[in-house]
């Protein structure tokens, strides 16, 4: 490379479900100066509100390309987010919610891997939290390490010696922190959708488990909540 020249960017897959933790990864990943490749997923979930938020998310931080890819977890059913005749429950429940979609994460991040293989990325930034969260297992640190160590297992690249890093960096974060990074990086969080039945213009019902966290979020970090409620 000539002495003038400035090395490319590095690359990164990053997982946008248009929500308030997704859209901060983002942003934190843009930050560490990777050119970013958002991707959404339609799951068959409830609404389709969200890949809507995702669609502006990407554009208002400049992502190098976004893609909407589907998988039918409704099929699968088994989750109050993929199937209408479960309720989303109103008040806090023990145990994992009947929100958890099975296999959700593994799924979506299977695809950020094959995507991030075809387009030379070697990082994939998924917005999971353990602090703030609704007990789902596929959040975990230990399921992140898992899934970093199968990426290097089943891919060309991992076995040709250029693995995988599955960057969580809201892992550990409570949601007023992750709130307070996203807004010194200037994200939006009005473009944003949490709610898990959210109306179809996004306004969000201010009573499920995610509207919950996301109000507390707020209030703890001392920022205005700029969601919209029905």
């Amino acid at each position: 490379m000539p002495a003038n020249a400035t090395a490319p960017p590095q690359r990164a897959v990053v997982l946008l479900s248009g929500g308030l933790d997704s859209a901060t990864v983002l942003a934190l990943a843009r930050a560490r100066g990777f050119e970013c490749y958002a991707l959404s997923v339609h799951y068959g979930q409830r609404h389709s509100a969200e890949l809507a938020a995702a669609r502006q998310i990407a554009a208002a931080l400049g992502v190098r390309e976004h893609r909407i890819m589907g998988v039918d977890l409704a099929g699968i059913g088994g989750s109050a987010l993929t199937d209408p005749s479960m309720a989303i429950p109103e008040s806090p429940t023990t145990g994992i919610p009947i929100t958890y979609v099975p296999a959700r994460n593994t799924l979506m991040l299977s695809l950020a891997l094959g995507w991030a293989e075809v387009v030379g990325a070697a990082d994939i930034f998924v917005g999971v939290n353990a602090v703030d969260y609704s007990g789902y297992p596929d959040c975990r640190p230990e399921f992140i390490a898992a899934f970093e160590n199968l990426a290097r297992l089943a891919t060309k690249a991992g076995v040709e010696g250029a693995p995988f890093k599955i960057q969580a960096p809201l892992i550990d974060m409570s949601k007023a922190d992750i709130i307070r990074a996203g807004t010194h990086l200037g994200v939006d969080y009005s473009m944003t959708v949490s709610c898990y039945q959210a109306a179809s213009d996004g306004a969000a019902c201010g009573k499920c488990d995610s509207c919950r966290l996301r109000a507390a979020g707020f209030a703890a970090a001392r920022i205005p909540d700029p969601t919209r409620y029905r």
